[in-house]
């Protein structure tokens, strides 16, 4: 005879749990095709009305004054380049530095913790607030703006994203190569710059690539302390063009031909910005060694 199976009722804990799992997935999905949805509408009518303006004079003339045709956004470029380059080369050695220090030193003494407080506090605070910081401390004091006061605040803005990806990558690095390195007899310094810093060295240079993108955009801080230049100047000493504060004053104007260069120097700073994290995500992708 055949024994008769039976099939066990489902438990009613795992079927509440199996409902609460797939309304979150259910959820999540949803949240994220609206976002994309959103961002590829932006991507979008950016591409419609910025291909438009894309031509050579965008990238060889300077700015046009008001009510003339033509004209490009060049000195917009290079002050751009020249600030946001300079910010680059300011915040990466103190970021990186600050968090190799975070990530050696960072459960032995208060002064870690109040660094990474501070640098918490800084990934949150308004660019305007940064800006308004630099001015005061700065523009004020020599009454003038100028390229270098742009510099010092997007450094500020860039300094902490690079301090905490960089003590975050280097936090994955396993013991294992660390104490085989101190086996050997090298000292602690040695280790963290040679061993475990080089061991991430593509998440670094992801987290400085992604501050650099961070700071491309950034408009408040400039109006601060850079300012604008109708006129190509490349003297960081005084107000110089960028493409952030370009594109501000440029579509609030009355004129056609400057809200269509606006159009088209934004189009520039998006598409530049989205370049900066694909090769960030690709190119430096790692994986953590084992």
């Amino acid at each position: 005879m055949k024994q008769a199976t039976t099939s066990s009722p489902v438990n009613p804990v795992y079927r509440k749990r199996l409902l609460a799992h797939r309304v979150g997935i259910a959820l999540s999905v949803l949240a994220m095709s609206v976002g994309l949805l959103v961002l590829a509408w932006i991507l979008v009518t950016l591409a419609v009305k910025g291909f438009g303006a894309l031509n050579l004079h965008l990238f060889t003339q300077p700015t046009p004054s008001p009510g003339s045709e033509g004209g490009g956004v060049s000195n917009a470029i290079v002050g751009s380049l020249m600030i946001v380059g300079l910010a680059t080369l300011v915040s990466t050695p103190i970021g990186i530095l600050a968090g190799i220090y975070l990530a050696e030193y960072g459960e032995e003494n208060k002064i870690a913790s109040l660094t990474r407080f501070v640098t918490d506090i800084m990934l949150s605070a308004p660019s305007i607030v940064i800006g308004m910081f630099v001015w005061a401390l700065y523009v004020a004091t020599v009454n003038h703006y100028s390229g270098y006061a742009g510099s010092v605040a997007l450094a500020l803005i860039a300094v902490p994203v690079v301090v905490r990806t960089t003590d975050n990558m280097l936090r994955l690095v396993p013991n294992s190569l660390l104490e085989a390195a101190f086996a050997l007899g090298a000292p602690r310094w040695k280790v963290a710059m040679l061993v475990r810093l080089r061991a991430v060295k593509a998440g670094v240079i992801t987290g400085v690539l992604l501050a650099v993108a961070r700071i491309s955009g950034e408009t408040a801080p400039l109006l601060f302390t850079a300012l604008n230049n109708q006129f190509f100047s490349a003297d960081m000493n005084r107000p110089i063009a960028n493409l952030p504060v370009v594109i501000y004053g440029f579509a609030m104007s009355p004129y056609d031909n400057w809200r269509e260069l606006a159009w088209g120097g934004a189009l520039l700073v998006t598409f530049s910005v989205l370049a900066l994290n694909i090769i960030s995500r690709t190119l430096f992708s790692q994986k953590v060694p084992n």
